[in-house]
C-alpha cells in the first residue's frame, strides 16, 4: 500500500471503513486510481473563486468567452460558447447529471428509495462499461453472461482485461433461462469469491427483455450466491431502454430489482442518451452505482466518483461539452416525451410486422427465430445453411445486409428497415437460403 498515491489511499480508506465488501471488489487498478488535485481540480476551484483573473485552464478566451471560429459557430450559434467550446467537468455537467438522475427515478420506480448514486457522464455506454472494467476486473476474474451477447463484451472484458467468460444458454422454453443462469453463478462460485455478470435487456442481438417473473428469479439467484459469501458485481446494460413492444415484459431496468438486495451485491447501471434520445453519434452515456445498503452512502459515492473521474481523466480527460448541452436541452424540453413516443411507436410497428411476416409457415423449413419483444434486433436460427455463407451471398447477389453471429445465427436489425420493406427483406433471405440449397 505504501506505493499508492496518498489520494488513492484516502479513497480506499473511505471505502474500507464504510463498505469493505465494495473495497474488496475493486481491481488492483481500481485500488490505485484517484482523481488528482491537479489542473482540473485547481481550475474548478479557480472557476468558482477567481473573480478577477483566472489563469488556470488551458483554453484561449476573448472577453471572458472561449475563442471560436465563425466557420464552426454559425452551425451552433444559438448555444453560448461556454456550453459548447469550453471543457466540461470530468464527471459531466452537473445539471445534466441531475436531470438524468430524475429521469432514472421516474422511468424505474423500483429504484426509488434505493441507494442510487448521481450518474456520471461517460463517452457513450461503451465507455461506461470500460470504466467498470477499469475499476473491477483483474486478469482471471470471471464474467457470467448468456451465449447471445454483444460482441464488444468479450472484446472488452476478456481481450482487453483478461476476464474469463462463463456462458450459459440464454433461452429455455421460449424465455430467459433463469435456471441455467443460477447454475452458472453457482458453478463460478466454486472457483471464485467474486463474480461479475452482465444483464442486457433489451438484449443485443436477440431483442429479448425478461418478464417481471424472470427478473425476480434472476435477482433471487444473485441473492442466493451472495448469501454464500461471494461478492457479485451486477452490470445492467440498458442501452436500448424504453423500447418495449409487449405488455408482459419488464418495462424498467432490472437494476431496480437488484439494488439493495444484499450487502455483497454492487449493482452498476450503464445507460445512455445514445438510443433513448436517438443521438447515437453524440456519445453521451452514464454510469450509476447502487449499493447493497445505505450505510455511509454519501462518503462511498463520493469516493467511487473520484475514482471514476480518475479513470476518465487518465483516458479521455472529459466528455463533449456540446453533446452534453444538447442532451440537457432535450431533457428540459416539454415536447421530448411526445417525440420519443412517436419514434418508439415506429419501431414497435416494425417489430410487430416482423412477427407477422415470420408467422408464414413457408419459412418453417429454413429457420426458427429466437423470442424477441423489444429493442432493435431479432435473430434467426438457420436450419440448412451456414450464416456467413448466407450473409455474403445476400450481399453479392441481392444487395441485402445482415449480421452473421456464428455458424447458424443471423441478426436482423429491423430498427433500420422501413416497415414496408420488412416482408421483402425476409423473402430475400429466404430466397438466398434456397439458392444455397440447390
Amino acid at each position: 500500500m505504501s506505493l499508492l498515491n496518498p489520494l488513492a489511499i484516502e479513497l480506499n480508506d473511505i471505502l474500507k471503513k464504510n463498505n469493505e465488501n465494495l473495497f474488496n471488489m475493486l481491481s488492483s487498478f481500481g485500488q490505485r486510481i484517484y482523481f488528482p488535485k491537479g489542473i482540473l481540480s485547481q481550475s474548478a476551484e479557480a472557476k468558482a473563486q477567481a473573480k478577477k483573473i483566472n489563469a488556470t485552464i488551458g483554453i484561449a478566451t476573448e472577453q471572458g468567452v472561449p475563442m471560436h471560429l465563425q466557420s464552426i459557430n454559425k452551425y451552433i450559434s444559438d448555444i453560448h460558447p461556454k456550453d459548447s467550446y469550453d471543457y466540461a467537468p470530468a464527471a459531466g455537467k452537473p445539471e445534466l447529471r441531475a436531470e438524468w438522475r430524475k429521469k432514472l427515478l421516474k422511468d424505474n420506480p423500483s429504484l426509488q428509495g434505493k441507494s442510487l448514486s448521481n450518474p456520471i457522464v461517460t463517452n457513450g455506454l461503451t465507455h461506461a462499461l470500460s470504466i467498470v472494467c477499469d475499476l473491477f476486473v483483474d486478469h482471471g476474474d470471471i464474467l457470467v453472461l448468456p451465449d447471445k451477447v454483444w460482441d464488444n463484451y468479450p472484446l472488452m472484458f476478456s481481450v482487453r482485461y483478461g476476464a474469463e467468460l462463463s456462458m450459459f444458454p440464454m433461452y429455455n422454453n421460449n424465455g430467459f433461462n433463469t435456471k441455467g443462469y443460477k447454475e452458472a453463478l453457482l458453478n463460478v462460485r466454486k472457483k471464485s469469491k467474486k463474480i461479475l455478470t452482465i444483464l442486457n435487456f433489451p438484449n443485443n442481438p436477440t431483442g429479448y427483455t425478461v418478464t417481471k417473473a424472470e427478473a425476480k428469479e434472476i435477482a433471487d439467484a444473485i441473492n442466493e450466491v451472495a448469501d454464500t459469501g461471494c461478492d457479485v458485481i451486477a452490470i445492467c446494460d440498458d442501452a436500448y431502454f424504453g423500447l418495449f413492444y409487449e405488455d408482459d415484459i419488464l418495462e424498467e431496468s432490472i437494476a431496480g430489482y437488484l439494488a439493495g438486495i444484499h450487502p455483497r451485491v454492487l449493482t452498476i447501471k450503464a445507460d445512455a442518451a445514445t438510443k433513448e434520445e436517438y443521438v447515437w453519434g453524440f456519445r453521451v452515456g452514464f454510469i450509476s452505482f447502487c449499493l447493497g445498503d445505505r450505510n455511509g452512502e454519501e462518503q462511498i459515492f463520493s469516493a467511487i466518483e473520484r475514482k471514476v473521474m480518475g479513470c476518465i481523466r487518465s483516458t479521455i480527460s472529459n466528455c463533449s461539452n456540446l453533446s452534453q448541452t444538447l442532451v440537457l436541452e432535450a431533457l428540459k424540453s416539454e415536447s421530448l416525451e411526445e417525440e420519443r413516443a412517436k419514434k418508439a411507436q415506429i419501431l414497435k410497428a416494425r417489430a410487430l410486422k416482423v412477427k407477422e411476416v415470420l408467422s408464414d409457415p413457408k419459412y418453417n423449413d429454413v429457420w426458427d427465430y429466437y423470442p424477441f419483444n423489444s429493442g432493435y434486433f431479432m435473430c434467426l436460427r438457420l436450419k440448412t445453411v451456414n450464416s456467413e455463407k448466407l450473409r455474403t451471398h445476400l450481399l453479392s447477389k441481392y444487395g441485402v445486409g445482415v449480421i452473421a453471429l456464428d455458424e447458424r445465427d443471423i441478426r436482423v436489425a429491423f430498427s433500420s428497415v422501413e416497415e414496408d420493406d420488412i416482408e421483402e427483406l425476409f423473402n430475400t433471405i429466404y430466397a438466398g437460403i434456397k439458392d444455397l440449397c440447390t
